[in-house]
């Protein structure tokens, strides 16, 4: 897992908002840009940048493209940042 990547990505009010949507399933680029108040060239940058972090997948069908979570990747970053935050105890000596 690459994490300064997914760090990267997640960092992104609007990458965190695209995942949110594709967390619903998979949807086209139109349909996500459709929610944000952004040229097309900057929509297309965080698509990348999510892409990059292997946290979404893409498939072309024609001239649109459709987006979805690459679940195996969110799953496992999750599960990172679980053991790193989540019960408090990692690395603590008792």
């Amino acid at each position: 897992m690459a994490s300064n990547r997914i760090f990267k990505a997640l960092a992104d009010p609007t990458r965190r908002e695209i995942l949110r949507l594709l967390g619903r399933g998979e949807m086209s680029a139109g349909r996500i840009a459709e929610r944000f108040d952004m040229k097309k060239p900057s929509m297309s940058h965080h698509f990348a940048v999510l892409k990059e972090a292997e946290l979404i997948t893409s498939r072309r069908e024609g001239q649109q493209i459709f987006y979805a979570l690459d679940a195996t990747v969110v799953q496992e970053a999750l599960t990172w940042l679980w053991d790193v935050f989540g019960d408090g105890k990692k690395g603590r000596t008792q």
